[in-house]
């Protein structure tokens, strides 16, 4: 960089009277010349002043494939190179302009929400405060010739790209397993072992042997299974029929314990609590029996769904039951009142996908079928209604993950996908298709990792979607009170 003097003492034959036009006002120092006027000035070459050059404002008007070396499609699609190109970023930031960055992470999130270059751009044109002192806070006896901001930038944890594969790491054949809306026949217990209503027989498949057994067969009566579903332990599945009544199942012995009379029409959606065993019926009732005593502790009778109830689930404090029918309600039940304390009726098809979140205390999220399409979340604690988001298609099975802020959603007309998303953002993570039929049956694994998923079909695919490492940010609510003592 040449000195003022100097530059003055060039130019001075020719521009003389110019240069001392500026520098009476004071703005010698941030003289710029024309290669044109030099050109025209018969000068032998052009020589440049930087002194007042802005280098905030230039950083910014590069573009980022010059910022960071030309850009591939490649490239874009590897999330591993672009973080690396935004942490060189920071780093030349760090460097040049004084900037106090000491992790990628947020910028990377930054980077996201202004997208478009005009927009990052805009909003950098700013007064320039450069702060010297914060490129001379290395340590004295360090030998890096980075600053303390840029090492700390370096050091600062790089989260590992998550991937979700496209295509089941598992198909199994499922013959007989009905495409029917209304019915939930898969279910995975607490032991690791799937549970499957095929025709009139329920087999159970063993995730750590892959060994199949037949529980039992309906044929004798005429019967078929429409609903299955593992209390809490694992030991018990219960069997709803056609024709109304229930099975309960000891898996250990291959024994039934229990059979429950009480509704006249098919068992379509059962729900456990403890040993209290809900079940939803096209009787439009709910009952609600204990199956240790079913003959001495008399049954609840829940009635106000107008037409059949095909989804039950329970609050994951087991204070709260859910329920779903085919009448387009979403009612929320407590443990000792016979009416809904609750009423949601915005949705405009029938209520089959039901989901509490195991995260956010009073949290429910619910979907619609064919005329609706949506996945709506509800404020259980206050009543309202919160988010919506439009699927596309209709909404068979939603479920939580166990450890994080994401839930997934299976679909049947038009698109018979699967869609995991992430809450409160309701962006898609990713989408997995494979099945030709409705989506129509959901069920994750104990140890949160993976799901199964059923459709007309006649098979069953298993996806691992979720992570096992439980989210940082996962923040309890305060306001559970069945969770903590204060």
């Amino acid at each position: 960089m040449f000195h003022h003097e100097y530059e003055k003492r060039l130019l001075k034959s020719n521009s003389e009277s110019h240069i001392d036009s500026l520098a009476g006002s004071g703005l010698h120092s941030s003289v710029y010349f024309s290669p044109t006027k030099m050109m025209n000035n018969s000068f032998d070459r052009f020589i440049p002043t930087r002194s007042g050059n802005n280098w905030q404002t230039t950083f910014s008007m590069i573009s980022e494939n010059n910022r960071n070396g030309i850009v591939t499609k490649k490239t874009r699609e590897n999330g591993e190179s672009n973080r690396d190109g935004i942490a060189y970023s920071c780093l030349l930031k760090n460097e040049l302009l004084g900037a106090s960055i000491e992790d990628v992470k947020g910028q990377c999130e930054e980077r996201r929400v202004l997208s478009p270059l005009v927009t990052r751009n805009l909003f950098k044109y700013i007064t320039p405060t450069k702060d010297h002192t914060l490129l001379d806070q290395s340590s004295p006896y360090s030998l890096s010739p980075l600053s303390a901001k840029s090492q700390k930038l370096l050091r600062s944890p790089r989260k590992a790209t998550r991937k979700i594969s496209r295509i089941p790491f598992k198909v199994l054949d499922a013959p007989e397993l009905q495409d029917d809306f209304y019915l939930n026949l898969v279910d995975w217990s607490s032991q690791n072992v799937l549970s499957v209503g095929l025709g009139s027989c329920v087999y159970l498949w063993s995730a750590c042997t892959s060994q199949v057994t037949r529980l039992c067969d309906l044929s004798s009566d005429g019967n078929s299974v429409t609903s299955v579903a593992w209390n809490e332990r694992g030991n018990l599945v219960a069997v709803g029929t056609h024709l109304g009544y229930i099975q309960v199942w000891d898996v250990a012995v291959s024994k039934q314990v229990s059979k429950l009379q009480g509704h006249s029409a098919r068992v379509g959606a059962l729900a456990w609590n403890g040993e209290v065993l809900s079940s939803g019926s096209r009787d439009r009732l709910i009952l609600q029996r204990d199956v240790r005593t079913p003959c001495v502790v008399s049954e609840r009778r829940l009635g106000a769904h107008r037409q059949e109830v095909c989804g039950l689930k329970w609050s994951p404090d087991n204070q709260y039951l859910a329920s779903g029918g085919n009448d387009n309600r979403l009612y929320v039940w407590n443990l000792h009142s016979l009416s809904p304390i609750q009423t949601y009726t915005e949705h405009l098809a029938a209520v089959k996908a039901i989901a509490w979140s195991p995260h956010h205390h009073g949290l429910l999220a619910s979907g619609g079928g064919t005329a609706d399409r949506c996945i709506r979340f509800w404020n259980t604690l206050t009543g309202q209604p919160m988010q919506c988001v439009d699927t596309g298609s209709q909404v068979c099975n939603l479920a939580w993950s166990k450890h994080s802020s994401e839930l997934v959603s299976t679909h049947g007309y038009s698109q018979n996908q699967i869609l995991v998303w992430k809450y409160p953002s309701l962006t898609q993570v990713a989408k997995l298709t494979g099945h030709s039929y409705r989506v129509l049956y959901l069920a994750m694994s104990p140890d949160g990792e993976a799901i199964v998923t059923g459709a007309g079909d006649e098979t069953l695919r298993f996806w691992n979607v979720f992570s096992k490492a439980r989210s940082q940010k996962e923040n309890k609510s305060v306001l559970n009170l069945f969770t903590s003592i204060r």
